[in-house]
């Protein structure tokens, strides 16, 4: 059985003390992979196009939903409020997006792309789905599946996850699943 804590000597107290495992911490793999593949992402976007990742994750969003209000981007993909603002300025700066007052509530701003907002986007759309291919070169179309399955179904329980607070009464430990042992790669 593979387990995410691990206990490890410390100079200090020469006790044992749990550490985690990074070869099966979950979250670690995450971060890790957020990490390294926007800040790789953000490096060949400015290169190449001239915006940076957040620049096209609001790109991006503006595309799927257009005249999209900067609230929902927040509520979807996680950026605060201060990034969204601040990248849609970049973003209407350099003339790939368009703000408009919502019609039906003038304090609500709503964000689509210019013409030339879309013609970077659908130059950048290429890059990222090529970068996501070769991200998935080694998995079958069927574990392709299964790990957008289980991506879809761990992203669900962040708000469960985020709730957890170890110092209210209300907190309660989840029991932990037995996962295979394996090798880190």
């Amino acid at each position: 059985m593979a387990t995410s804590v691990k206990k490890a000597a410390t100079d200090q107290s020469k006790k044992k003390r749990e550490v985690l495992n990074l070869a099966h911490y979950v979250t670690y793999f995450f971060t890790v992979l957020a990490n390294k593949l926007s800040s790789g992402a953000s490096r060949l976007y400015l290169k190449r196009f001239g915006i940076g990742i957040i620049e096209w994750r609001v790109m991006a969003m503006v595309a799927i939903e257009p005249d999209i209000a900067p609230a929902r981007i927040t509520q979807i993909i996680g950026l605060d409020k201060a990034s969204v603002s601040r990248e849609s300025r970049r973003l209407e700066e350099k003339g790939y997006l368009a703000v408009a007052e919502d019609p039906s509530n003038q304090r609500r701003k709503l964000l689509s792309l210019t013409p030339l907002g879309y013609e970077l986007h659908d130059r950048i759309i290429q890059v990222a789905l090529e970068r996501e291919r070769r991200l998935l070169s080694d998995l079958s179309p069927d574990e392709v599946e299964t790990l957008v399955d289980l991506l879809q179904r761990t992203t669900a329980k962040i708000p469960h996850v985020n709730e957890f607070d170890p110092g209210s009464t209300a907190a309660a430990t989840t029991k932990p699943r037995h996962r295979k042992n394996t090798m880190m790669r």
